[in-house]
C-alpha cells in the first residue's frame, strides 16, 4: 500500500493503514531525528509519533505532503529536547545505571549495520548545521527540495544548495 493511501485510510480510523504509515516513516523519521539529537532519538521520534498520531485527522494532502508533515513534526519535538537538554543540569555517566539487556536481534549483520548507520551520522554530524539538517532531510527523510524547505522554514534553493555542499563535502570526507 502506498503511502498517501495508508494516511487516508488511517486517517479514517484503519489501525492496519496507521501500521503502515508507521513502518513506512519510523526508519526515515528517526534516521533524521537522530541527526538532530543523538542517542535520545528513540524518545524523540516516540514524542514525535504521539503528535502525528493525536493531529492525524488534521492533515490534508498526499503522501509526500505527509512525510513533509510529520518530518515538520519530528524537527519541533526535536528542537524541544535540545532546549530542555540545555535548560538542564548534565547527569554524569557515573550517575547513571545503564539497564543491559540482551537484544532482540543479536546478529552480525545487525551490528554491521549499526556500524555504518553510526559512521554515516558522524560524517554528517561533523557537516554545518545546515548542510546536515539539508542532507538528512533529503536524503534520509526523502524530501524534495520544496518540502524539506517548508520543514526548514527556507527557500528550496537554498535548501538544494546545503544539500549539495553537504553531500560534496561527504564525498571529499570518504576520499
Amino acid at each position: 500500500m502506498e503511502l498517501g493511501a495508508a494516511v487516508g485510510r488511517a486517517q479514517g480510523g484503519d489501525e492496519d493503514a496507521f501500521a503502515v504509515v508507521y513502518r513506512l516513516l519510523q526508519p526515515l523519521l528517526f534516521g533524521y531525528v537522530r541527526g538532530l539529537v543523538g542517542d535520545d532519538a528513540e524518545d524523540v521520534t516516540s514524542e514525535a509519533w504521539l503528535e502525528i498520531a493525536r493531529d492525524l485527522g488534521r492533515f490534508r494532502g498526499d503522501g509526500a505532503g505527509f512525510r513533509g508533515w510529520a518530518a515538520t513534526i519530528a524537527r519541533h519535538r526535536a528542537l524541544d529536547h535540545l532546549r530542555r537538554q540545555d535548560a538542564r543540569p548534565r547527569v554524569s555517566p557515573l550517575d547513571a545505571e545503564p539497564l543491559d539487556l540482551p537484544a532482540a536481534e543479536d546478529t552480525a549483520d545487525r551490528a554491521l549495520e549499526a556500524l555504518a548507520t553510526e559512521r554515516a551520522l558522524s560524517l554528517i554530524a561533523s557537516l554545518p548545521p545546515d548542510q546536515a539538517e539539508a542532507v538528512l532531510l533529503r536524503v534520509v527523510v526523502g524530501l524534495d527540495a520544496a518540502s524539506a524547505a517548508r520543514v526548514l522554514g527556507k527557500r528550496a534553493g537554498a535548501v538544494r544548495t546545503a544539500a549539495y555542499r553537504g553531500l560534496k563535502r561527504l564525498a571529499r570526507l570518504l576520499s
